[in-house]
């Protein structure tokens, strides 16, 4: 269950080892990454289509390398795998930890987010995808860069601007965005990894506040942080 840079780089891995493997995309982009693996594309139909797909599959073991804020998503496989009686991993990235200079608000979730901007204008990055925009939009008073992989939306110049963009990014160019565009507040989700660092790298020095919102609950699960963890507990091969 894919759709992160972690998830391809196991597909990467589980390919060249010779691991048979089917690699499972949510569909919420128009143009996914190419996989070395067989790959569907879309929803199961909750726990019950889950449960029902891993057994006409025969699927002997699931990886759930979906997005931190993927809840759903890592629920139903935790039930499906459970009723299927099938091995369930999670390859999650380490959460986001402050450093010096870091200025962060944590908030639990979207709504606790749009309520901890200002209520005076702002230029706000909201780098949060694109499920939960209207909120934010709703408070009219601010100006949103919003950084996406699809065209979802039409935004008025003066509610904000969409850059279309996939990571991995880079420091020099979320400094330059920060800078350009006038950002005075950030606004993630702690997602983790590296891919999506620059951002939080650039406003600490820019000395900018960021808004984190913390990751939802997902029932209890075997949690590894490397593809090698995955493979040597599936199969018993590294990369």
């Amino acid at each position: 269950m894919g759709g992160t840079t972690e998830a391809s780089r196991l597909a990467q891995a589980l390919a060249q080892a010779g691991v048979d493997g089917i690699f499972s995309y949510a569909g919420r982009t128009s143009a996914p990454i190419a996989q070395p693996l067989p790959t569907r594309v879309g929803g199961f139909g909750g726990v019950a289509g889950l449960q029902a797909f891993l057994q006409a599959e025969r699927i002997t073991q699931v990886v759930d390398a979906t997005h931190p804020f993927a809840a759903q998503m890592s629920s139903n496989a935790v039930q499906a795998c459970a009723a299927a009686g099938v091995p369930l991993l999670a390859l999650e990235r380490p959460a986001w930890q402050a450093q010096s200079g870091d200025v962060w608000q944590h908030v639990p979730d979207i709504a606790a987010a749009v309520q901890a901007l200002p209520t005076e204008p702002a230029s706000v990055f909201l780098a949060i995808g694109r499920q939960h925009l209207a909120p934010f939009l709703a408070c009219a008073q601010h100006w949103y860069l919003l950084r996406l992989v699809d065209p979802v939306l039409d935004l008025p110049a003066e509610r904000g601007q969409l850059v279309l963009d996939r990571g991995p990014f880079t420091l020099e160019g979320d400094r330059a965005l920060l800078q350009a565009h006038g950002i005075t507040h950030v606004v993630s989700k702690n997602s983790g990894g590296a891919g999506a660092q620059a951002k939080l790298t650039a406003a600490r020095e820019l000395g900018l506040p960021v808004i984190l919102i913390a990751r939802p609950f997902i029932p209890a699960r075997t949690v590894v942080h490397s593809v090698n963890e995955v493979l040597r507990r599936i199969h018993g091969v590294s990369s």
